[in-house]
């Protein structure tokens, strides 16, 4: 009987041991599965960053310029424009704060305006073609190491694509990610960096190239119609492109990493859809129409996108100032709003140069100064509205002053036809002496030491 008990206990004894061993070894196998998951999880969901490499400007031979009397001529040809027309004109031309080095293609510059699909491919091709080989060759990026290529030009469409002339003249790689914006007006420069920094979010270890420009060509309008004619005297030729990547090993070489992207459309405003809209006149003449209400519009646009983007940029003492001052204009008769220091949160600001009063309505509403915003009244004097590039000439112009510090933040505003408002802010990430041997491509070294000027008080020729 002892035997059998015996073994019976021990039988028991080991049954035990191996089901708790069994139950042991699955705790641990859940348990190393988990922390596995999460580690992927991690890997996965962890932010990736987005650095800027470095960005070029188009800068227009000086045979292209356009001061204000042959800015009048080439309006004026073949057309029958009676007097009252001309003197809007020539006043348009003094109050724009567009200098006399504002370039426009030569198709433009011909006695008759030639706006043929043949001579806008010869412009873009002249900006774009400049502004890869520039980009490429100072930094020293072989065209096939390009995996994301993202084009904008709101009014030029053609087939195939802006990318894919890219791709055919660079010959970039089979696999390159390659997509063409149109129709998203001045702000589609952001909404390319925005587009590509999505795609480089995806796609690991990777380079992209975001090119920015519009073209002038086929767009001069050729009719009588004030508010159509108000683009032909403000749009001007340029372009810009940007070289991002999100490769760690690139780190060392960037200019700047993205902080924040945000983007908004109040397009569901019937009023705001209109303030920029392409139209045909009685006389069957293709025009952009620039509205009164443009400017209200942009301040209305600019506050949607400023309330998303203070609360991840402001420090809490400035949001808390702005809460009270709300609280009290609900119960009391308190009327005006706190306007926060926006210099709290950064050091430099590039304005979209769409006009002097799109600049002036965003340096009164955010209370900057004349400094703060004298890259964007410059760059609109010197290459005029350049459309969704005007921001890297911007950026451009506070390098070539030396402004722009390690450590510095800077906020890019864009507005476009829509109505949109976009931003993008930027953390300089780079010791100004680690890239001299790149500045001398800057566009605007070859004269920076005459800016700024006081446009006011200049009267053009």
């Amino acid at each position: 009987m002892l035997v059998p008990n015996f073994l019976k206990h021990c039988r028991f004894t080991i049954t035990n041991i191996v089901e708790e061993q069994t139950i042991y070894l699955t705790h641990l196998h859940i348990l190393t599965t988990l922390a596995i998951t999460l580690l992927i999880l991690r890997l996965y969901l962890k932010s990736t960053t987005i650095y800027l490499l470095d960005f070029s400007c188009y800068r227009p031979p000086d045979h292209l310029r356009v001061p204000t009397e042959s800015a009048k001529e080439y309006l004026e040809n073949g057309n029958k424009v009676d007097r009252s027309m001309i003197d809007f004109l020539l006043k348009l031309n003094q109050r724009s704060g567009i200098g006399p080095d504002s370039c426009v293609p030569q198709a433009i510059h011909d006695s008759c305006p030639r706006t043929t699909l043949s001579h806008t491919q010869e412009e873009t091709q002249m900006v774009l073609f400049e502004i890869v080989e520039t980009l490429l060759s100072k930094n020293k990026i072989n065209p096939k190491d390009i995996g994301i290529l993202v084009t904008n030009c709101s009014l030029f469409c053609p087939t195939p694509s802006l990318s894919s002339m890219i791709v055919n003249k660079f010959g970039l790689r089979s696999n390159v990610r390659s997509v063409s914006l149109s129709g998203m007006g001045c702000s589609a420069g952001i909404l390319g960096v925005g587009l590509a920094k999505d795609l480089l979010k995806v796609h690991k270890n990777c380079l992209a190239l975001v090119l920015s420009m519009e073209a002038v060509t086929p767009n001069v309008y050729k009719g009588k119609v004030k508010a159509m004619i108000l683009a032909n005297a403000l749009f001007r030729m340029g372009g810009a492109g940007i070289l991002l990547s999100n490769r760690k090993q690139d780190k060392w070489a960037a200019k700047y990493k993205l902080l924040h992207f945000v983007r908004t459309h109040i397009g569901a405003d019937d009023e705001a859809y209109k303030s920029v809209y392409q139209d045909v006149d009685d006389q069957g003449n293709v025009g952009v129409a620039l509205s009164r209400a443009l400017v209200q519009k942009a301040s209305k646009a600019l506050k949607t996108n400023i309330s998303k983007l203070a609360p991840l940029v402001l420090p809490y003492s400035e949001q808390f100032l702005y809460v009270v001052s709300v609280l009290r204009r609900k119960f009391s008769t308190h009327k005006n709003l706190y306007v926060p220091n926006f210099k709290k949160a950064f050091e430099h600001f590039c304005i979209h140069a769409g006009g002097r009063a799109v600049i002036n309505v965003v340096e009164e509403g955010l209370k900057l100064t004349k400094e703060d915003s004298e890259a964007s009244r410059m760059t609109l004097y010197r290459f005029g509205n350049t459309s969704s590039s005007s921001i890297w000439y911007e950026l451009s112009y506070l390098e070539a002053k030396g402004r722009v510090k390690k450590g510095d933040r800077v906020w890019q505003i864009a507005f476009g036809s829509g109505f949109k408002c976009n931003s993008s802010v930027w953390k300089c990430i780079y010791d100004g002496k680690r890239r001299v041997k790149n500045v001398d491509s800057n566009v605007w070294l070859d004269r920076i030491n005459s800016y700024p000027v006081d446009v006011s008080s200049i009267m053009y020729s």
